[in-house]
């Protein structure tokens, strides 16, 4: 399946809110009383993810047509901040999560911003904290680039 993922990034007419949202929302779940204060996915509705998208640049990984994973990115003055990384419940694994982060880390380069490689000793701190999702997999975060 992963490898039949393409990454786009949202046009500024995109309509399909609510099924952002929905996968948002299924690919969190997994955090729902691990996490202390609870994830902020569950504050999102479809009016402020469209909002989220007018300040924000958002990608889209899509498998036949489905949004398969999502990430928002906002820009700041000298790096960028990724938010609401989320791959579908039954597509994690599969290197989506890394190809969403690919498409930060160009825009990244193409806007002239840094991207730092997290280590592995961040990505364990993360999971230990509970901030690292269970579905960004080792696999996943390795080589993956955090900016």
């Amino acid at each position: 399946m992963g490898s039949l993922v393409s990454v786009a990034q949202l046009p500024a007419d995109f309509e399909r809110w609510d099924e952002v949202l929905a996968l948002i929302m299924r690919a969190f779940a997994a955090m729902d009383g691990v996490i202390d204060p609870p994830s902020s996915a569950h504050r999102l509705t479809v009016e402020n993810l469209r909002d989220k998208a007018r300040q924000e640049t958002g990608f889209a990984a899509l498998n036949d047509g489905r949004i398969v994973g999502c990430v928002f990115v906002l820009e700041r003055a000298n790096d960028f901040y990724v938010g609401k990384l989320a791959v579908e419940p039954d597509f994690q694994g599969q290197g989506i999560a890394r190809r969403l982060m690919q498409a930060v880390e160009d825009l990244a380069r193409d806007r002239g911003k840094p991207c730092d490689r997290a280590s592995d000793a961040d990505r364990i701190d993360r999971e230990s904290r509970g901030l690292c999702p269970p579905w960004l997999s080792r696999n996943e975060t390795d080589g993956a680039q955090w900016l």
